[in-house]
C-alpha cells in the first residue's frame, strides 16, 4: 500500500467516527487517549488561537513569524479546503501522507481502549475532532516541532485543543455563531472561549466589545496572566493598498513597525497582522523584546491564508473567500470595496444549513449586482431555492444553479461581458475548497473562453 492510500485509510477511519459537528463538552475523553500516550502536547510550546472569525488567518499568520526567528513549527487548523492533511502543517507545508500514518499507527491501539471504556459507561465513542486532534499532537511531537500554532475548533473551554497548555492565548474578535452549543449572548460565547486561558499565559486580544474585554480580564487575573489588547497595548497604526496586498504599519508591544508588507488583501487581515504581532512578541520575548526587521518581513511576507480572499481567476477575475457567517461576510464586502476597482460582482454563493444565510446574504447584498444560487457539497447544505429565495427578499437579481461547475461557468461569463465586472465565490469553507480544485482543473487564469 502506498503512503498516499494509508493516509486516505487514516482519514476513512475518522470519517467513519462521528462528524467534527458532532460537539459535546467532554475535553476530559480526548485528555484520556493522550495520558495514554504520554501527553505529547507537552512537548512543544503552544500558542492557542480562537476567536469567532480570522483565527485560521491570524494562525497562519503567527507560524510564519515564528517559522521566519528559525524555529521548527507546527500548525493545526480546521477545516481543510481539499485535502485534510493541509490541518496539520510542519514548517508551513502539510503533513506527509507517511507521517499521518505512521502517526495513526502509534495512535491506534489506545484509541481502542479508550473508545472501549466509553462503552461501558454508555458513552460516545471517540469523535472525528478528537481524534484529528490526538493525531496532530503526536505528529508533532514525532516532528519533532517548537512550536505548535494551535487553532481552536470550536468555543474553548471543552474543545479537544484545550488539552494543550498554550503559553501564549490569542483571541480575535469574538461575535455570535455556533450559538446551539457556545450560548445566545456575547458572555455567554465568551466565557466559553475564556478557557483557553492558562495559568501565567501571556493573552493577546482584538479589541472586543465591552463585556467580553471584561471577561477576559477578568479570567486572565484568575489565572494570574498577562493580558493586552488591540487599541490600547498594541494596534494597526495605518494601512495602506499595495500591489499584491497591502502596506502597514503596527504599533507592537515592544517596537513600532512601519511600511511592513502583507501580501494579504483586505482591511481585517491588517489587525489580523497587528494581533499575530503582538502574539509572537510575547512568545519569543516575552513582549519586551521587538521582533527584528528582516524576521518581520520574512514571517509577514511568506504568509499565505488559502481560502480567504484568494484571487483564482483572472480575465474575468474570480475571488474566493471562505465568509461562512456574518461577521465574515461584513469583511469580505469591507475588503472587495476598499481592495478592488470593479463596478459590478457576481456572487456565487452556497452556505451549509447551520450558518445564517440571511444573515451572510445580507452583508454581501450592497455589492452584488447578480446573485448566482448554487450548493456545497455537502449534506449540511441550504437548498439552493432557499438562498435564492433570501437574494429576492433583498432584491437582487438572482439565478439558481445545481452545483458549483454550474454556477461558476455562469458567473464567469456573465461577468466576461465586461471589463468592470468580477466575480466572487462565498458562504462556505466547503464551497471554497471545491472552487479551489475547480479553478485549477478548469485553468481559470488561463481566461475565459465562450
Amino acid at each position: 500500500m502506498s503512503d498516499r492510500d494509508r493516509a486516505d485509510a487514516v482519514y476513512a477511519a475518522l470519517l467513519a467516527r462521528q462528524g467534527e459537528q458532532w460537539v459535546q463538552p467532554r475535553v476530559e475523553r480526548t485528555a484520556r487517549v493522550l495520558e495514554l500516550l504520554d501527553d505529547p502536547q507537552k512537548t512543544y510550546r503552544v500558542v492557542h488561537v480562537t476567536g469567532t472569525n480570522g483565527k485560521t488567518s491570524t494562525a497562519r499568520i503567527i507560524e510564519s513569524l515564528v517559522r521566519a526567528h528559525g524555529l521548527r513549527t507546527g500548525l493545526f487548523t480546521s477545516p481543510h479546503l481539499e485535502r485534510f492533511t493541509e490541518r496539520i502543517l510542519i514548517d508551513g507545508e502539510p503533513i506527509s501522507d507517511a507521517a499521518v500514518a505512521d502517526a495513526w499507527d502509534e495512535i491506534e491501539p489506545f484509541v481502542a481502549i479508550v473508545d472501549a471504556e466509553l462503552e461501558s459507561r454508555d458513552d460516545a465513542a471517540l469523535t472525528f475532532f478528537e481524534l484529528l486532534t490526538v493525531l496532530a499532537f503526536v505528529a508533532f511531537a514525532d516532528a519533532p516541532i517548537d512550536v505548535l500554532v494551535l487553532e481552536v475548533g470550536m468555543g474553548g473551554t471543552w474543545d479537544s485543543t484545550n488539552t494543550a497548555d498554550g503559553d501564549v492565548a490569542v483571541f480575535g474578535p469574538i461575535d455570535i455563531d455556533h450559538t446551539d452549543r457556545l450560548g445566545e449572548t456575547l458572555v455567554d460565547i465568551a466565557a466559553v472561549k475564556s478557557g483557553i486561558i492558562k495559568d501565567g499565559a501571556a493573552v493577546v486580544s482584538a479589541r472586543q466589545q465591552p463585556q467580553v474585554a471584561s471577561i477576559l480580564r477578568n479570567v486572565a487575573a484568575s489565572k494570574g496572566a498577562t493580558i493586552a489588547f488591540e487599541g490600547e497595548e498594541f494596534a494597526l497604526a495605518s494601512q495602506a493598498l499595495a500591489v499584491g496586498g497591502q502596506a502597514i504599519t503596527v504599533r507592537g508591544l515592544a517596537g513600532v513597525y512601519e511600511d511592513e508588507y502583507l501580501p494579504l488583501y483586505g482591511a481585517h487581515q491588517g489587525f489580523n497582522a497587528a494581533l499575530a504581532i503582538a502574539a509572537v512578541e510575547s512568545l519569543v520575548g516575552g513582549a519586551g523584546q521587538a521582533i527584528s526587521g528582516d524576521v518581520l518581513a520574512e514571517g509577514l511576507g511568506q504568509t499565505t491564508s488559502p481560502g480567504r480572499l484568494q484571487l483564482v481567476g483572472t480575465q474575468p477575475t474570480v475571488l474566493l473567500d471562505a465568509a461562512h457567517n456574518p461577521h465574515g461576510a461584513r469583511a469580505l464586502a469591507s475588503a472587495l470595496r476598499d481592495s478592488f476597482d470593479f463596478d459590478d460582482w457576481g456572487l456565487v454563493i452556497g452556505v451549509l444549513g447551520d450558518k445564517d444565510a440571511a444573515g451572510i446574504l445580507a452583508a454581501l447584498a450592497p455589492l452584488a449586482t447578480h446573485v448566482f444560487a448554487t450548493v456545497p457539497d455537502s449534506v449540511r447544505a441550504t437548498d439552493a431555492d432557499r438562498i435564492a429565495d433570501i437574494a429576492e427578499t433583498l432584491e437582487l437579481p438572482v439565478t439558481v444553479h445545481d452545483d458549483l461547475g454550474s454556477a461558476s461557468e455562469a458567473a464567469r461569463e456573465w461577468a466576461s461581458a465586461s471589463d468592470r465586472r468580477a466575480v466572487v465565490i462565498a458562504g462556505s469553507v466547503v464551497l471554497a475548497g471545491e472552487a479551489l480544485a475547480l479553478s485549477t482543473a478548469e485553468d481559470w487564469k488561463a481566461g475565459w473562453e465562450s
